[in-house]
């Protein structure tokens, strides 16, 4: 005989079994209960049922007999066990089940089929194609518009899935680089859900995400289309709806970790803020971006604007709010995912082409006009340049690049463009690159081709003193290495902004044969330093040919074979031997700190 005695003190709630009956092992007999919980008595072995010792609703002390079990009359039958059947799912289950199904787009192909229709994808198809598979993990998806006192519940399930905005972690690239470094928060408004607008719910999702990114250092997602706030929402709101923390929660992260808003559709308001918080803004060409949508405009007395009118891609590109203006959102995510890389880390497959094709990229004749995208593709690792911005001062080029695998960041000038003078959008994107590259720990390397800042009325109209004075700012409070190569000019103060202060603020500075620097363009300061030379000759052939030939000494004078025979610049190389210069200035470097400052959206 095998007697079951009670573990505690408590009281018998429920008898499972009665005298006579064959149990096996592990099978519940009765329940106890203590503090209004019931806790099961299971069988220790096989056995029948030979004597119950108490009744429902008996009290029973530790170690009091429950039930007395006589062995097993004969072997069980073959089979599973009573314990191992399968058995009905649970209701509780079933409903969480049946609610989860709910947040999927096969539970609304209505929806899914008008997104569709305009050439869109939905947000989940936008989440699962940035995300590795199977390594996302859902916050709030059970949330609900706040609009129950107006609308029925069910109703709100079924149309209101996740409040219209799908949050969670998952990876990108850990392939790469690794399931640790590669997590990352994702953040995507739904169109199909109240047009993407911001919600109740949906803000306490955003809290809640922002606030775990900071927390966990994670970068951040967000697929930003919508028509921001959502006047609809009625249940529980205070009166100003001021006190959404979501934009200072997101711009808090700004500098602390990678932050990419997707910008598909119509952008509005709210979204569109968060949208212009982000470190990179890659937005379709069917896209427009702007901070107050139709109904805004109109109630604010502006007239009547359709919103294709409002902040189209044509306009947003040119004035340099949107970084990367790609075709479609599969391309937006993919752009996305590699500026995550650049963050990620050192890759170890990589190519690039022949490298003596530098060595013919800048022309001899020092007047003559060259690609600078040709050369930067040339020096990177093949097809691993990100171009920002590209639209917006097309005297200035930034990108993102890897050199033998290392991320990099790149500021370059562009000769076809006023002759690479920087002007005021020049400054201003190569300073917020500086400051981007900064607060994500990536080198710079710069390519230098300018006669400087750009001078005039007009210059100073773009308050040049104030945005060119940016670049000297930032490259000051610079904690990451430059390397300089100057592929032709570097002349004057502008030269010396793009060296990030002086010629030895780079960790190196380089020359190709090309190079040239100095004080000022040649030109001006022959006709400004000998200005009264010039003037004393009447004859106007001979003054021309005495000013080239000043202008050819100045030149010999300034080559950067001169130039570093005054150790004022750390070498002229061989342009072929341009990637390896690179790479051993940067691993003399050892790790590079972040820089953690924020970084100025404009």
């Amino acid at each position: 005989m095998t007697t079951v005695t009670s573990p505690i003190a408590a009281t018998v709630a429920h008898l499972l079994v009665e005298e006579g009956q064959p149990v096996t092992a592990g099978a519940t007999l009765l329940f106890l209960e203590i503090m209004k919980m019931e806790q099961p008595v299971v069988a220790s072995t096989d056995g029948v049922v030979d004597h119950l010792h108490v009744a429902a609703g008996d009290p029973v002390e530790v170690g009091q007999a429950l039930v007395t079990l006589a062995p097993a009359t004969a072997e069980p039958p073959p089979g599973p066990r009573p314990t191992d059947t399968p058995q009905d799912e649970r209701a509780d289950l079933a409903a969480v089940h049946r609610r989860q199904a709910m947040l999927l787009d096969d539970a609304r192909p209505d929806a899914v089929a008008r997104r569709h229709a305009l050439g869109f994808r939905t947000a989940r198809e936008n989440v699962e194609d940035l995300l590795d598979e199977g390594s996302f993990t859902e916050y709030g998806g059970l949330a609900i518009a706040a609009q129950r006192s107006r609308r029925d519940l069910d109703e709100l399930i079924a149309r209101t899935p996740a409040d219209g905005l799908i949050t969670g972690i998952g990876t990108v690239n850990a392939d790469l680089f690794g399931v640790d470094t590669s997590q990352v928060a994702v953040a995507a408004y739904d169109y199909t859900v109240l047009a993407g607008t911001q919600g109740q719910a949906n803000h306490t999702k955003k809290d809640r995400l922002f606030a775990l990114a900071e927390r966990l250092g994670l970068p951040v997602v967000v697929f930003a289309e919508g028509g921001g706030g959502r006047p609809g929402d009625t249940d529980n709101l205070g009166g100003s709806w001021l006190d959404a923390e979501a934009f200072a929660l997101f711009a808090r992260l700004s500098g602390r970790m990678p932050t990419v808003a997707i910008v598909n559709g119509r952008c509005f308001a709210g979204n569109a803020a968060l949208a212009g918080c982000a470190d990179l803004i890659v937005a379709t060409r069917s896209s427009n971006l702007g901070m107050a949508g139709p109904a805004m405009i109109e109630g604010g007395g502006l007239g009547v604007v359709a919103p294709e009118d409002i902040g189209p891609i044509e306009v947003q590109a040119a004035n340099g709010v949107v970084d990367v203006v790609v075709d479609d959102e599969a391309e937006a995510v993919a752009v996305a995912k590699r500026y995550l890389g650049y963050t990620q880390g050192t890759v170890e497959e990589w190519r690039c082409a022949d490298q003596s094709a530098l060595r013919d990229a800048v022309p001899e004749n020092r007047k003559r006009v060259y690609d600078m995208r040709q050369v930067l593709a040339t020096l990177a690792d093949t097809d691993s340049v990100l171009e920002l911005r590209e639209g917006h001062a097309p005297g200035m080029l930034t990108a993102f690049a890897r050199i033998e695998g290392r991320p990099v960041g790149i500021i370059a000038n562009v000769p076809t463009h006023l002759g690479g003078a920087i002007d005021a959008e020049g400054a201003d994107v190569a300073a917020r690159h500086l400051q981007l590259c900064d607060a994500h720990g990536l080198p710079v390397v710069v390519l230098c081709d300018t006669p400087g800042f750009m001078v005039g009325p007009e210059a100073e109209a773009d308050a040049g003193v104030r945005r060119f004075s940016r670049l000297f700012v930032t490259g000051a409070a610079l904690s990451v290495p430059i390397v300089t190569v100057i592929t032709r000019k570097g002349y004057g103060l502008g030269a010396q902004a793009m060296f990030g202060g002086h010629l030895k603020v780079p960790v190196m500075t380089l020359g190709w044969p090309t190079a040239e620097l100095g004080p000022m363009g040649l030109e001006g300061a022959v006709r400004l330093g000998f200005r009264r030379e010039l003037e004393a000759i009447e004859d106007a052939e001979q003054r021309a040919a005495r000013e080239a030939e000043l202008i050819d000494l100045a030149h010999t004078n300034a080559e950067g074979l001169n130039i570093a025979t005054f150790a004022e610049i750390d070498d002229v190389i061989d342009p072929a031997d341009t990637r390896s210069r690179i790479v051993a200035a940067l691993r003399a470097c050892g790790p590079i700190p972040r820089g953690g400052r924020f970084i100025d959206p404009r």
